[in-house]
């Protein structure tokens, strides 16, 4: 009894202070509050609720029958816009805060929602080594499915969240792109439900042009309704070497040796400062020395970055065994390093041993729960931007983000970019080395202006023949938009398929200067 009477004298204490300070200034000045307290618990209730159904799907091995049903009614909605007329764009039900991005996506209350309640892996096909899936599988549910079978795919983005339909639509990568490609690369077939409602599989030999065009069109040339991904053979561990390096223009020439070579299975780059790195290469293995084995997915567990940065400070090199889905993941549970500005005492080792399971809070609630006052203390103090650029540019590109941004760590993720149709590809005519850099966080230049600073790194991004992710807020005029990506096959398929009265362009559904 007198254990509930202190829980309702600390809660009555608690609303009293958000009541004297003001729920708004308590929201963004003392996130952490809200966060623990509330977003925790509701991020626990979402993963249970979640991986029941994926188990009860699994159980009764409902969606292979079903799917062709879910997809009858998302062309009956398709349908029955037509004969209203087709006054408005079309865009998907999912709730705009439900995605990974940060990004609020306003046209969802303008557009006619096609509700697609597509979510679960429907066939592995270990002889042609594919995994067909619906569109909404997270990539924390599709690791957990296949590894137990043996399988993985070849590029497993980071977070738990990622959506397949999103990594498709827009694009994904991991530190394993240096052999693979991003996410799109990496795919064989996709199905789609197009602007007349009809459905239409394609691939590189079947439908080509818009097998090619789906990648980076946000959902623009019509619905993503299943994919057909590469597997490859999981394998219990990744070995890992972590190497501290100094120097600017050594940690570029360190990391762009790492990355040609195809021996390694992964090779990721965390940058400290301006001139401190560590570059992290992984191989996959069965077997593992046991005093070496570092089960770093665990709740109890440091964050991954600040795990590496003890290298750093050390000053050594150093070797780890990892298990492959915890090394997949790994970035997850600090979503890479934002969590320290939500939750400031999060790596704390008490917090962890005590919450570290409840950890990271779904960022779909982050943004649901944000408010105008701190999306917009997000919008002008905080930059969350991966930019890919040639590898040839890697120093001049680091430079310009230290100028531009000053925002540490900064993440350095090697890919492979092939000379395929698109939106995306190298300048001329051969596959390239490419690298993204991934900056997230709290600028600390003094000139960082939020529209200002970020116009001036699009334009150095196009002067390097690189291009800007669209999950995060773009800033380009139209004319700069497609001087950075190349419209030609995406315009053509928008006229052949009649899409231009059922979606919006690419630009004018992601970009600000078109959203404003």
């Amino acid at each position: 009894m007198s254990a509930l009477w202190s829980v309702g004298a600390g809660l009555l204490l608690l609303l009293l202070w958000v009541r004297h300070r003001g729920l708004e200034a308590v929201l963004v000045h003392h996130r952490w509050v809200f966060v623990c307290l509330f977003l925790l618990p509701l991020s626990i209730l979402f993963d249970i609720y979640y991986q029941l159904r994926a188990w009860a799907v699994w159980r009764l091995h409902s969606a292979p029958r079903q799917h062709a049903q879910r997809v009858r009614h998302i062309q009956e909605q398709v349908r029955e816009w037509k004969k209203e007329g087709s006054k408005r764009y079309m865009c998907t039900g999912r709730p705009g805060w439900l995605t990974v991005s940060l990004r609020v996506g306003k046209y969802k209350k303008t557009h006619k929602n096609i509700m697609i309640n597509l979510m679960d892996v429907l066939e592995v096909d270990s002889e042609r080594q594919v995994v067909r899936v619906e569109p909404l599988v997270s990539m924390g549910q599709l690791t957990a499915y296949l590894n137990p079978m043996g399988w993985t795919i070849p590029v497993v983005p980071e977070l738990d969240d990622l959506t397949v339909g999103g990594l498709i639509m827009g694009t994904g990568i991991e530190s394993s792109s240096h052999i693979y490609g991003l996410f799109q690369h990496t795919c064989v077939a996709y199905e789609l439900v197009l602007a007349d409602g009809s459905l239409v599989r394609c691939s590189p030999t079947e439908n080509s042009d818009l097998f090619y065009a789906v990648p980076w069109s946000c959902g623009t040339l019509g619905f993503l309704v299943a994919a057909e991904i590469k597997m490859i053979p999981a394998k219990k561990y990744v070995k890992i070497h972590y190497k501290p390096v100094r120097g600017l223009q050594k940690i570029c020439e360190k990391f762009t040796e790492e990355s040609k070579k195809k021996e390694n299975s992964f090779v990721e780059g965390l940058m400290y400062s301006l001139d401190e790195a560590v570059i992290m290469t992984g191989v996959l293995t069965d077997e593992a020395e046991q005093n070496k084995i570092n089960r770093i997915g665990n709740y109890y567990k440091p964050w991954f970055f600040k795990h590496v940065e003890k290298y750093l400070k050390a000053d050594r090199t150093g070797v780890e065994y990892i298990p492959s889905r915890h090394y997949y993941h790994r970035h997850t549970r600090s979503i890479f390093w934002e969590l320290q500005d939500i939750i400031p005492f999060g790596n704390n080792p008490v917090f962890r041993y005590l919450f570290g399971w409840m950890v990271p809070p779904k960022i779909s609630l982050l943004k649901l729960t944000q408010g105008e006052a701190i999306r917009k203390l997000y919008e002008q103090h905080h930059v969350v931007q991966d930019m890919l650029v040639p590898m040839k540019s890697l120093e001049k590109s680091i430079q310009t983000f230290h100028v531009d941004l000053n925002v540490y760590p900064i993440w350095l993720c090697p890919f492979t970019l092939p000379n395929n149709p698109g939106m995306v590809h190298p300048k001329g005519n051969e596959t390239e080395l490419y690298v993204d850099i991934g900056a997230y966080g709290e600028p600390k230049s003094k000139q960082f202006e939020a529209r200002a600073s970020m116009r001036q790194m699009e334009k150095f991004v196009r002067s390097v023949h690189g291009f800007q992710m669209l999950y995060a807020d773009c800033y380009m005029t139209r004319e700069e938009f497609w001087d950075m990506f190349d419209g030609s096959l995406y315009h053509k398929l928008r006229e052949q398929m009649n899409c231009k009265d059922a979606f919006p362009e690419v630009y004018d559904k992601i970009c600000k200067a078109a959203r404003h």
